[in-house]
């Protein structure tokens, strides 16, 4: 017998098929949806509002940050007994001075996977300032669909931040060197991202978000689309030495994730960040245990800059919009090479021996 497919609606009449529109948002915005709803129940409005806030934003990474950041802000709020929609400026206030020496959560080692605990050292001014901004933008959304009268993050002071000012280390060409050559005993697939992240520049996420058959080529080049900030996609070039590297671990592959782990699982951010560091303590790199993928992106724009690419070029080739968030990024700018104590140091040195001399003689 054949079944009919159920009739059209009639002009005028809605159709009876309901489809949820939190199914197309994206995780991290149903997950903190959940999470809140656990919380305040499915009637309260914050769930809705604040996965929908999430969901608008463009990047994955920005949506993580946020959902981390309103976490902490929701729970500061409900341990002193105000639902986050009724919060006020004298609130928001506090909030800010809390973060200032709050410890922050650090991932429990030899705990289970997941586990965090505040024992992390407070936030740093740029992520003081990342937190009140988030907050802000939760409430400037929640104002603009209506749901509270206004942000009450508007008037708060932001911490100041040194824009010339970045915690991430730098690296020698040498120590970078040492580190490349590391990679390449360790491993295929080390060789490969260290050299990926040296010779491109790119964000880590940008690295590790790619399939191996977004792999392409134009004009000569082969290139790779890393999406940057804000989620617009740009094509960089890999130069041979990367390329050669990429082509031998990836042994004829031609699908999955460009990175994977051994069960071919997409290698994650934390699994990085733990083998970066293994790989900087074999190569001898005094700052090994604290290191980050972003000091080879440092390292790129330096090193660029180094061998006189025009300042707009690394620019381009960073995915910056701004030349001062280059310039960030430009180690060679304070570099302790050439400062003043070394100068004042060796006129000084020259003296004593002078003076030393001087003495002996008499």
């Amino acid at each position: 017998m054949t079944t009919l497919p159920a009739p059209r609606p009639a002009p005028g009449e809605l159709s009876t098929a309901r489809h949820d529109p939190r199914d197309d948002w994206p995780d991290e915005a149903r997950a903190l949806r959940d999470d809140l709803a656990d919380i305040y129940g499915v009637d309260d409005p914050l769930p809705d509002v604040a996965g929908a806030w999430i969901g608008r934003q463009k990047s994955s990474n920005t949506r993580k940050a946020y959902a981390r950041r309103f976490r902490a802000w929701e729970a500061y709020a409900r341990s002193a007994g105000v639902h986050p929609l009724q919060a006020k400026l004298p609130l928001a206030d506090a909030y800010a001075r809390h973060i200032e020496t709050a410890p922050t959560l650090v991932r429990v080692k030899g705990a289970r996977r997941g586990e965090i605990a505040p024992t992390g050292e407070p936030l740093k001014p740029s992520g003081q300032a990342q937190a009140l901004s988030a907050a802000g933008s939760f409430y400037g959304y929640a104002a603009r669909i209506g749901v509270v009268p206004s942000d009450p993050f508007a008037a708060v002071k932001r911490p100041e931040i040194d824009p010339d000012h970045s915690s991430t280390e730098g690296l020698t060409q040498d120590e970078t060197a040492r580190l490349l050559a590391t990679a390449r005993d360790w491993s295929p697939r080390s060789y490969a991202l260290v050299a990926l992240l040296y010779l491109l520049g790119p964000r880590v996420d940008e690295v590790l978000a790619l399939d191996v058959d977004q792999l392409g080529y134009d004009r000569g080049h082969r290139t790779l689309p890393l999406r940057r900030k804000g989620g617009r996609v740009q094509a960089v070039p890999v130069p041979p030495l990367a390329l050669d590297a990429l082509m031998t671990y990836l042994e004829g592959r031609t699908d999955g994730p460009l990175f994977t782990t051994g069960t071919g699982r997409r290698w994650s951010e934390p699994e990085v960040w733990k083998h970066l560091r293994v790989l900087a303590r074999q190569a001898g790199i005094p700052q090994a245990d604290s290191i980050k993928p972003h000091a080879l992106r440092h390292g790129f724009i330096t090193d660029g800059l180094d061998a006189g690419v025009p300042l707009h070029e690394m620019q381009d080739a960073a995915g910056h919009r701004d030349p001062r968030t280059t310039q960030r990024y430009n180690r060679r700018r304070g570099r302790l090479d050439g400062h003043p104590t070394y100068t004042v140091a060796a006129a000084m040195a020259e003296r004593l021996e002078h003076h030393q001399a001087q003495e002996e003689r008499a």
